[in-house]
């Protein structure tokens, strides 16, 4: 189990959105559910995107994003893709990074909400080149060769217009994985 200490002001802060989320955007709001969701997408997205499918990854990903995902990607070896995906399984702590609620120009309303992840990979990575944790080895059978799992960290960040009379459904507007997509 991975434990965090969260910063108080950060944490304080976050508690006042959720209130005026609810208060003013969406009473049935509730961040326990919110994070459910966030890691079955971003399970599901993670995996997409170690796939390079990106076109199931269209309605769920902003256009802007998807466009500079799919050039990152094609640069990418293939075990820096396999650690992108993330299995429901993999996922040890999940926390809410931050909330913002933006008032644009056009009178637009919209909440971010940064979600960060930290998940297991088995995938084969550099010593070199990531950062990360080696959690432990796992010998399979009598002479089986050890297997070493990572710990990596993953963020995104989903976004949903409020305004009146837009569809209300939340996109990733940002991926990170940590020294994979840079």
């Amino acid at each position: 189990m991975v434990v965090g200490i969260p910063n108080p002001f950060i944490w304080f802060r976050t508690r006042i959105y959720y209130f005026l989320i609810r208060a003013y955007f969406d009473q049935e709001f509730n961040i326990e559910d919110f994070t459910d969701g966030a890691k079955q997408a971003f399970s599901h997205v993670s995996q997409l995107l170690s796939s390079c499918s990106f076109e199931s990854l269209e309605g769920l990903v902003a256009k802007d994003l998807l466009e500079k995902l799919q050039e990152k990607c094609a640069l990418l070896p293939p075990t820096h893709k396999e650690a992108l995906a993330a299995e429901p399984s993999d996922i040890m702590y999940t926390t809410p990074g931050d909330v913002a609620i933006v008032y644009d120009d056009n009178g637009r309303k919209f909440v971010s909400i940064l979600m960060r992840f930290w998940y297991l990979s088995s995938a084969r990575l550099s010593e070199d080149t990531l950062e990360g944790t080696r959690v432990f080895q796992v010998a399979f059978g009598d002479k089986g060769t050890p297997q070493t799992k990572r710990l990596l960290t993953a963020n995104y960040e989903f976004q949903r217009e409020f305004t009146k009379g837009v569809q209300p459904d939340w996109i990733i507007t940002r991926i990170e994985h940590s020294k994979l997509l840079d």
